[in-house]
């Protein structure tokens, strides 16, 4: 006996139905693919870091910070004419960035450069963007352009205390000054508070 008539037809019928069904849905989401671009794939354009970029309206202390550092990256990837991702991981750690320099063929000295100038860049955007009172930002840029390496990096990698309490800023600005101590010449130390 094969069973009840009609109910293996039913059963037949539903899986292909089901089967059917897949490969309408399957011929839908390939074509939505195709017409949405999919068939040319080629990964985002790298931004230059060379061409100025409008800051976003960030929220708080940390979206500023963050403004600063991407500002501050692009400025000293232009410098040195590499993208701002590459020149992010290579500054993560001292192996990294050596490995860096040797593969471009960068000196010591222009590496130390790139960085002052990327803060320096990253100070005049956060100036111009409002986000940054030029009382602060003529010092900050003064001692940009002096700060040693490792400094300017940290400072590219947590610039929060840029934008956080000015006043705290204020206050810790002589310790960061005595840091520097002999970099900044005399008539801009005498603008400091």
């Amino acid at each position: 006996m094969r069973g009840t008539p009609g109910r293996s037809g039913d059963s037949s019928d539903r899986s292909r139905l089901l089967v059917g069904l897949a490969v309408v849905a399957s011929v839908l989401l390939v074509g939505g693919y195709l017409a949405a671009g999919g068939s040319s794939y080629a990964p985002a354009a790298i931004a230059d870091p060379c061409e100025p970029r409008e800051w976003r309206d960030p929220e708080g202390v940390e979206g500023l910070a963050e403004q600063f550092s991407l500002s501050a990256l692009d400025g000293a990837a232009c410098e040195l004419q590499v993208s701002r991702e590459e020149l992010a991981q290579a500054l993560t750690t001292e192996a990294s960035r050596q490995e860096f320099a040797e593969r471009y063929g960068i000196e010591d000295v222009e590496l130390e450069d790139a960085v002052r100038a990327g803060l320096v860049r990253g100070v005049d955007d956060a100036e111009d963007a409002g986000a940054l009172s030029p009382l602060i930002a003529g010092p900050l840029r003064e001692l940009a352009q002096r700060v040693p390496v490792d400094e300017g990096i940290a400072l590219i990698e947590d610039s929060g205390q840029l934008f956080g309490d000015t006043q705290g800023f204020l206050e810790s600005l002589p310790a960061l000054l005595d840091q520097a101590s002999g970099l900044i010449p005399d008539e801009v130390e005498g603008l400091l508070p």
